[in-house]
């Protein structure tokens, strides 16, 4: 007998995640054997660094595998603002830290932690899926900024103060941007913490992509004149590490704002694992040479992969400044039934095998999103898909 109890009312201002879906469906293919190229999943290609391992082997050695503080380590904390500290010259204490089951864990919990029902949140468009959604589950409204396509995305201190209310609470800014490549230029960003700091409203910056900037040196928002007291920072050791299935992030924001984290891990995950704790300690005291070949093998890639897209006639694609992502936009092909970029994407699995993100997830209609962390070969396979799908519609 079908149950007739109803799930509770907030569950449906959520949707699951499309490019956990678009893996999903990429995993059923393959099992079914079909040859799939996968431009979908937003991870790392490269194996976890052979030092962080150890440290995880070590940890399970010694019996590191019991409950360990809500909100992580000492050791842990101290060596994540140790490291911001060394690498954008932030001054953070501990007790203005808190370690999360993920980054999207850290962005969950403030969000949960800092919205009320009512409140409003600027998000830019294009913006990472789970922005949406989290918002939603915390009864708050999101107010999407458009950008500029022709500008790469890039979004300015003015296209939000337009948006601006009494209501507005938060601003989510991910830079460089999943899935753009957008990276907000110094001098902007600090034009957007004066703002919201002089308005009393909170500024998340999510750090994820932090360390994969092509051009100039990375920076953190946090770092800037007037964001001590406004700025949240958002961080993960997933990308920067190869460290994925390891769901490690992070906060730094004011000691109130962690102490409510902390309050709020500790009913629903308890601490992070202990054992990817250890991990991420060497991640961050270890060697850092990892980070810097991934960084030349990304640059490599995208180069690759824009130079293919702009030779496919009528693609048009901006250049990433960062991250790992290509966001094409594909409208020139909307005929032959295809009129968005969920069809063009559909057609492009069940025609041609090649697993992409709609640009419907990420709030635009007119584009796709190419993940280029997989292998040369890998993108050289499925780019010739491509080209060869287009020029059959």
């Amino acid at each position: 007998m079908q149950s007739t109890l109803a799930l509770a009312g907030r569950i449906s201002a959520i949707s699951v995640s499309s490019t956990m879906k678009v893996q999903a469906d990429a995993e059923r293919l393959r099992r079914e054997g079909v040859d799939v190229v996968d431009f979908g999943a937003g991870e790392p290609d490269f194996p976890t660094p052979d030092n962080i391992k150890r440290a995880a082997i070590e940890a399970i050695e010694k019996n590191f595998t019991k409950y360990t503080n809500a909100g992580g380590i000492e050791d842990l904390k101290q060596a994540i603002v140790d490291r911001h500290a060394a690498d954008y010259g932030t001054s953070y204490s501990t007790k203005e830290c808190i370690v999360s089951v993920g980054g999207k864990h850290a962005i969950f919990g403030l969000t949960q932690a800092l919205l009320d029902p009512g409140d409003e949140v600027l998000i830019p468009v294009p913006y990472w899926v789970t922005y949406k959604d989290v918002v939603n589950y915390a009864g708050a409204k999101c107010v999407f900024v458009e950008t500029d396509e022709q500008e790469d995305f890039r979004l300015t201190a003015q296209m939000l103060e337009k948006h601006l209310t009494p209501k507005t609470r938060m601003v989510i800014i991910n830079s460089p941007s999943n899935p753009s490549g957008a990276v907000l230029d110094r001098e902007e960003f600090q034009r957007i913490v004066h703002l919201t700091s002089q308005r009393g409203i909170w500024l998340m910056t999510d750090e994820c992509y932090h360390r994969f900037v092509y051009d100039g040196d990375p920076y953190s928002a946090a770092a800037l004149s007037g964001a001590r007291d406004t700025v949240l920072v958002a961080g993960s050791l997933s990308k920067t590490y190869a460290m994925t299935g390891w769901r490690i992030g992070f906060t730094l924001g004011p000691q109130a704002v962690c102490g409510a984290l902390l309050k709020l891990q500790s009913h629903s995950t308890s601490n992070p694992t202990s054992i990817a704790q250890k991990a991420a300690l060497e991640a961050l005291r270890g060697p850092q040479d990892s980070v810097a070949a991934m960084l030349a093998e990304y640059r490599k890639r995208r180069d690759y992969v824009i130079a293919r897209l702009r030779d496919i006639p009528g693609m048009s694609i901006g250049e990433p400044r960062g991250a790992f992502y290509a966001y094409p936009n594909v409208s020139a092909f909307f005929r032959s039934g295809i009129s968005s970029g969920m069809q063009f994407t559909e057609r492009l699995l069940s025609e041609k095998s090649v697993a992409v993100v709609p640009g419907e997830a990420f709030g635009t209609n007119h584009h796709i999103r190419i993940s280029y962390a997989t292998s040369m070969h890998e993108l050289e396979r499925g780019l010739d898909r491509i080209r060869d799908f287009t020029s059959r519609l």
